[in-house]
Order: C-alpha cells, then structure tokens, then sequence
C-alpha cells in the first residue's frame, strides 16, 4: 500500500482525491481542519501551509505528495493591489517549495509529485494576471524540479480549467453563469472536482511510471480548441 502525503484535502478537488485513494492508499492530510469523515487509512496533520513548518521527523516514507491550496483571484491588473499578488504567491508557489524542500528526504525512489496550474498560464486570460503568474512559477519550477530527479522522483503538474469546487463558487453561483462559463468550453461543461482526481490518481500510481515534467490539460479542451 502506497503513502501519499496530501496538502489540502478537505474541500474541493483534495475532498475527492481522498475519497478516490482511501481504499488503496494510506494517505496522510495535512489540512487547516479536520477531514470530515475517519478512516483507517487516512492519518491527519494540523497544518497550515502558509504559516506551519512541516515535521518530518514524524512522517514515514512517502511514494507520494499531492499540493492543492490555490487560489482564484479575478480581478482587472489596474484594481490588483501588491499585496494581492504577494499573497497569491504565497499560497499557491512559496508554501508549496517550503513542503517540497521539508519532505524530499522522505520520498521514496520512483516517488511522484503532483503539483496545480491553471489553463491561464497556456492561454492569455483577461484578469487572471496575479493567478497565472503564481501558477506559472509553479510549471517553471515542477519541470525544472522533474529534470533533477529524474529518475528517482517524477514531478508532474495539471493544468485545468474551471472546476466547480467551493473555491470557484463565486463565479458559478447561478444558472446564467454556469451556462455562460460552460459554453467556453468545447466539452459545454464545467469540470468536476473528480475530473481532476481521476488524473490525480492516474500520477500517483505506477500507470504513469513513464511520464514526468509535464503540465497536463484537464480543461474541457478550451486550451487547444477553438470552435468559433
């Protein structure tokens, strides 16, 4: 049985990671709250990413580790503050390396890292300047970090579109615009947190063994499709 550290895995795409990978797996939550339900296999760490340091010494070997805080901050560059990109910084990029660099000692050989983007990186979007510049950092960073460890560790990022998770659900908040959002994309729909968790999944096993430094689409296909 293979040990996956999560970061984040009480809401959203980290709620259903969990639930995907808590019969097979023995994973370990290192969440701001408590996971919502117990499980033999499921072990939880009080944890805030952007304030608490990571306490190895407790940890057993890791196969591997998944990132999920993020943020979405929409917003037109004129009205972003500093702060605004500072904090999404902070979040999405400064408190994943600060993990990273605590729990490389405690990966295992063939270990896997998943690590989250967004398709604004790859495709300009109008107000997404703060989220795409913290999220790029992330694919610059994982390729970079996939090179040096190749082929002890493989370093993978997905890349999605909107999902409709807690986090998003400012922009999906009524029937106007869920259809507005999801007729954006070429698959006429939102994703689901699942979506993304299938392809979480897909990283953390063996199936995926010959793949690493990547930033994978999972977006509905408005990344490389244009229907108009």
């Amino acid at each position: 049985m293979k040990t996956i550290l999560l970061v984040g895995g009480t809401h959203g795409i980290g709620s259903n990671i969990v639930e995907q990978l808590k019969e097979s797996h023995k994973l370990i939550l290192a969440t701001r709250s408590e996971p919502s339900e117990s499980h033999q296999n499921i072990e939880h760490i009080t944890f805030d990413a952007t304030k608490d340091s990571l306490n190895v010494d407790d940890l057993p070997e890791l196969d591997g580790f998944v990132y999920c805080p993020g943020t979405i901050n929409l917003k037109p560059f004129k009205m972003m503050s500093l702060d605004t990109f500072e904090e999404d910084m902070e979040i999405n990029f400064f408190s994943l390396i600060r993990v990273v660099k605590d729990i490389m000692p405690k990966m295992s050989e063939s270990g896997s890292l998943v690590f989250f983007s967004t398709v604004a990186v790859s495709n300009g979007m109008p107000f997404h300047t703060s989220v795409a510049a913290a999220k790029g950092a992330i694919e610059g960073f994982a390729k970079s970090l996939a090179a040096e460890y190749a082929p002890k560790l493989r370093v993978n990022v997905i890349a999605p579109s909107l999902i409709d998770t807690p986090l998003a659900s400012r922009l999906l908040n009524n029937d106007k615009k869920r259809d507005s959002m999801s007729e954006r994309h070429p698959l006429k729909r939102v994703g689901k947190p699942e979506d993304i968790g299938n392809i979480v999944s897909f990283l953390l096993t063996d199936k995926s063994s010959w793949m690493t430094g990547q930033v994978i689409g999972v977006d509905g296909g408005i990344s490389t499709l244009n229907l108009n």
